[in-house]
């Protein structure tokens, strides 16, 4: 029974440190290779929010401005 508490016991530690080591391999690699280039934009990314901002605004004002119209008051 020593030797089965004591294989128990070489298990869980053998578990631990591959636990370890497969937790920190993967960042030991990252900071071995060489650094990702820098991001480059083509204006496209920018353009559609741009663009979306527009049409969130265009929205809004739509939103806001058909109640005007629809009521009984004369506000313009």
């Amino acid at each position: 029974m020593a030797v089965c508490a004591s294989f128990k016991a070489f298990i869980a530690v053998s578990a631990v440190v591959l636990l370890i080591l497969a937790i920190a391999s993967p960042s030991v690699e990252a900071q071995s290779s060489a650094p990702a280039p820098a991001p480059t934009s083509d204006g496209t990314s920018i353009d559609q929010g741009i663009a979306y901002l527009l049409m969130l605004v265009a929205l809004v004002l739509t939103y806001l401005i058909h109640p005007l119209d629809a009521s009984s008051y004369t506000f313009f």
